[in-house]
């Protein structure tokens, strides 16, 4: 009989060993972690020790991502409530840009507005090449990545020396009005294969309040 012959026997006869407790002390196998041999019922008790460990590892991930998403959740709230308080433009401009800083702590933003008549002279106004707005309009979702050779980085002005990644979020349910860029000083902040759920609902967000008080 082959070692496959007997795996078989046992994948279709798993009551044998109910039938044979014995055996389940008389069998030696190799230890998993020395060169000693042990009883089988001690081997499966090892091993059931392993899927322990490891599954006790699985839920302590799933508790932190749980308790990060909490947290992050927590904040995007604070931000709707404070961009519905706002009683104009300037004031969601203001109300949006502190809490981007405060809460998500992104050092640098940039906030670009088309097609809309803005207050006075804001510079969320500033002239956007068409260009820029087409790569906007093909995005259909935030970006995230490097900012070098980003054609959004000179956005930043000054800072743009100090930005190392940037994500990029556009404005608007169906046709782009605007773009929200944010940059990083950290090269892993935002990089290309990271979740944008967040990054889209605060776009949404940004992009109501906007249009609101337009």
């Amino acid at each position: 009989m082959t070692a496959e012959e007997v795996a078989q026997f046992f994948r279709t006869h798993p009551q044998f060993f109910d039938q044979h407790p014995e055996l389940l002390e008389s069998v030696f196998v190799p230890h998993p972690y020395g060169a000693r041999a042990i009883p089988l019922a001690e081997r499966q008790i090892l091993a059931l020790r392993d899927k322990v460990k490891l599954l006790e590892g699985k839920l302590g991930e799933l508790i932190q991502f749980g308790e990060e998403n909490d947290a992050i959740g927590e904040k995007v709230h604070r931000l709707s409530a404070a961009l519905l308080g706002a009683r104009d433009f300037a004031a969601a401009v203001q109300a949006l840009n502190f809490h981007l800083r405060e809460d998500f702590s992104v050092p640098h933003v940039a906030l670009r507005v088309w097609d809309k008549a803005l207050p006075g002279n804001a510079a969320e106004g500033a002239a956007v090449s068409g260009e820029l707005r087409a790569r906007v309009e093909t995005m259909g979702a935030p970006l995230c990545g490097a900012a070098a050779a980003n054609p959004f980085l000179a956005w930043f002005g000054d800072a743009k020396e100090h930005v190392r990644s940037i994500a990029l979020v556009p404005l608007g349910p169906t046709k782009s009005f605007g773009l929200l860029a944010l940059g990083s000083e950290d090269a892993q902040r935002f990089y290309a294969e990271m979740g944008t759920l967040y990054l889209r609902r605060i776009g949404e967000l940004t992009a109501a309040a906007l249009a609101a008080r337009l």
